[in-house]
């Protein structure tokens, strides 16, 4: 196994640690998992998210059960292990306010955990296999996106299903909940990038400029712009505002599977691609402050938290 740190200064910032893991498995997270390797072996690609919220999620795929176990990296013991999730596709994502665990994957269901292991609840509707989740910064809402060509929001007390949004010609990817809550943004195998009013259900902006699907969006922490990232091998930034491109980042050589913003202040913009590599970008003129190597094929999702960056790769 291999770890890698780099620190970046950021002009008049203190020095921020983005700390770069990449695994002779599929796996995501901290240290702890280097003490626990041994019970890992029989992780495979089937693997498809990297969060964390204090806590580390990992995905373990056997023959006939999908597990996700949770990690405690403060003390380095594993605090839960979420059993009956079918084989492929699991995402995961920590609510912001609580100790909750969602769960997508491909039986075409989400589901609520606690990290100490409960299944709290099932969300079923969609049609067809869900892809990403997203919890709303409240933390009392759910999105989900599904190849059903929908996108979904439920209520995560009652398990209603609040929303069940169209506008999409394909499947629907991913999603991001602007920070103030009253906005979701959606993307998809469409090209297209859809920003919707959580008020009124109605699409408000319909983002065009990538030719080809789109797998990665995130909005900045301040709200006015929204990054995407496509096969097209390109990360666009929006200008919300001006309703437009403001920067078109000839980021990787291959698809990008993910972008994220730091998540406080917004100062940098990482991404993740096929090319093996993770990059981070300056938000003030999107220039490449570092590229992060070690991954020896594709990296999928990333998680950014705390000056770190933790990205999912296979070996």
């Amino acid at each position: 196994m291999k770890l890698h740190t780099d620190v970046c200064l950021f002009d008049d910032l203190a020095a921020i640690d983005l700390t770069f893991i990449n695994w002779n498995l599929w796996t995501c997270g901290g240290l702890i998992l280097l003490y626990y390797s041994d019970l890992l072996k029989s992780l495979s690609e089937c693997i498809r998210t990297c969060s964390y919220n204090n806590q580390v999620s990992t995905s373990e795929c056997k023959k006939v059960l999908y597990k996700v176990l949770i990690w405690e990296t403060s003390c380095e013991i594993l605090v839960a292990l979420l059993v009956g999730l079918p084989r492929y596709g699991v995402y995961v994502a920590f609510s912001p306010v609580s100790d909750n665990v969602a769960t997508a994957s491909a039986d075409r269901t989400a589901k609520l955990w606690n990290t100490d292991g409960t299944l709290l609840r099932t969300f079923e509707g969609h049609l067809d296999r869900l892809a990403r989740i997203a919890f709303h910064p409240s933390g009392k809402y759910l999105g989900t996106t599904s190849f059903d060509k929908t996108w979904r929001l439920w209520d995560i007390e009652s398990g209603a299903e609040l929303l069940l949004q169209e506008g999409h010609s394909r499947s629907v990817y991913a999603i991001s909940f602007h920070p103030d809550g009253s906005l979701l943004a959606s993307c998809g195998l469409d090209s297209l990038t859809r920003v919707w009013d959580l008020r009124t259900g109605r699409s408000i902006l319909a983002l065009e400029g990538h030719i080809k699907p789109v797998y990665g969006v995130d909005f900045s922490p301040n709200g006015y712009h929204l990054a995407t990232g496509s096969e097209d091998n390109t990360c666009r930034i929006w200008d919300l505002r001006k309703k437009k491109s403001l920067y078109i980042i000839p980021a990787h050589s291959k698809l990008i599977s993910q972008v994220k913003f730091e998540p406080r202040e917004g100062y940098y913009l990482v991404t993740a691609s096929y090319d093996t590599t993770v990059k981070v970008w300056s938000s003030r003129d999107f220039k490449l402050i570092r590229t992060l190597s070690g991954h020896e094929a594709r990296v999928t999702p990333l998680d950014v938290t705390g000056g770190k960056i933790f990205s999912l790769g296979k070996l």
